[in-house]
């Protein structure tokens, strides 16, 4: 009997770098970006810090293609997916992994470029979707 359990990541925040885009030898399309995000904590001593966390994301297919074409660095998005972690053997035998975030939906919320309202994902976004984006990017004053 399996237990129900739940893998959803939902982050906003800032791309690193232009994303990446390459094809596998079966001919599908992956493409790598990084996007950081930022929070605040109260210190011991009273005084606030910031605290920036770097996430690995990948897309897949036609998601791939929108965010190699649409996503430029810089850009203020906000992603939906899911954790996975890649195991590989370097060329030293070494056993290394990753966990990245398998991206299933974008939403540009605001580019240096100007441009606003570039959205994808695997379905439509449904019009409650993207106004609960923005009320909650408008809630986080992003």
């Amino acid at each position: 009997m399996s237990s129900k359990s739940l893998n959803k990541v939902l982050l906003i925040g800032n791309l690193t770098r232009d994303p990446e885009i390459r094809t596998t030898p079966s001919g599908s399309h992956i493409c790598t970006f990084g996007l950081a995000t930022n929070s605040r904590y109260k210190k011991p001593d009273g005084t606030y810090a910031e605290l920036t966390n770097f996430h690995s994301l990948v897309a897949w297919s036609k998601l791939a293609e929108f965010c190699a074409k649409k996503l430029k660095k810089g850009m203020k998005v906000y992603v939906e997916g899911e954790l996975r972690t890649r195991t590989w053997q370097d060329e030293d035998g070494q056993v290394k992994r990753k966990t990245e975030v398998r991206v299933s939906n974008v939403f540009v919320i605001d580019s240096k470029a100007g441009q606003k309202d570039f959205k994808h994902d695997g379905a439509a976004m449904d019009e409650d979707t993207d106004g609960a984006v923005q009320a909650v990017a408008n809630e986080l004053g992003i």
